[in-house]
């Protein structure tokens, strides 16, 4: 692609919000230029004032007549965040992909930044690809969730489906991971061993060296990723290995 096609789909059909917003502003320029430069680039005939105020109320930022003239490092991290969302919005895209919106901020203006990512997601009927290490995020916000590790998916679901009922070992052991609140135990769950090197990944499966159904022949073969369910992917052919039969299941839910 030339990079005036490239340009058409970065930012034209879809945008990014990054993991800090202070590194991501040009720090010499006032926030408003910088969403007008978005808005040029994109949508030259919408490229005013009155745009770039309309931006920075629609994402929430008060007073945003007189805003727009601030530079990056006179807004908190939230009002950064929010300025990083406007820029994106700038071009009115189909997908918004937030690689950790909310890492930066505290507790409050993390909630506070994803009900306006929800509330955006559906007034412009845009798509979010949401990426975070937060499983309490992914739970409130996702409809559908993919797991990674080294560079793989290795287990896909609807979000409620894939925290309910994890399949793949990994899954499994992050969602065991999560500290639960008044829970009586002395140590934390964790998953032992390293992340791999990218550069030297672990053969056959990537997960095998710290898994704890790890077989014998996983270190042999790269498992495929299967749908062995309706919309439920997983990468490892032992999924089921510590899962009952359907009449063991059958049988407690008899009892119970």
């Amino acid at each position: 692609m030339s990079s005036s096609q490239l340009r058409a789909v970065r930012g034209g059909i879809v945008s990014y919000v990054f993991q800090e917003p202070s590194a991501s502003l040009n720090p010499v320029f006032s926030i408003g230029r910088q969403i007008k430069e978005s808005l040029k680039l994109h949508r030259r005939d919408a490229a005013s004032e009155e745009e770039v105020v309309r931006l920075l109320k629609l994402v929430g930022i008060p007073a945003p007549q007189s805003r727009l003239r601030d530079y990056p490092h006179q807004l908190s991290g939230g009002m950064q965040q929010r300025v990083m969302i406007a820029m994106a919005l700038a071009s009115q895209p189909k997908l918004l992909v937030a690689d950790e919106p909310t890492t930066a901020l505290d507790v409050t203006i993390q909630a506070q930044i994803i009900d306006l990512l929800r509330e955006l997601k559906q007034s412009f009927a845009m798509s979010i690809l949401l990426i975070t290490h937060n499983l309490g995020l992914v739970g409130d916000i996702a409809d559908r969730v993919a797991v990674m590790y080294a560079g793989q998916i290795v287990e896909f679901a609807p979000t409620q489906e894939l925290l309910r009922r994890p399949l793949h070992p990994y899954t499994q052991a992050l969602i065991n991971s999560v500290p639960t609140l008044g829970a009586d135990v002395e140590r934390l769950s964790a998953i032992p061993g390293n992340v791999p090197d990218l550069s030297a990944m672990p053969s056959g499966c990537r997960f095998h060296p710290r898994c704890a159904m790890a077989r014998l022949d996983c270190p042999e073969n790269p498992p495929s990723l299967v749908e062995v369910e309706p919309q439920h992917g997983v990468r490892c052919p032992y999924w089921n290995a510590g899962l009952p039969s359907a009449q063991e299941a059958l049988n407690a839910n008899m009892v119970a």
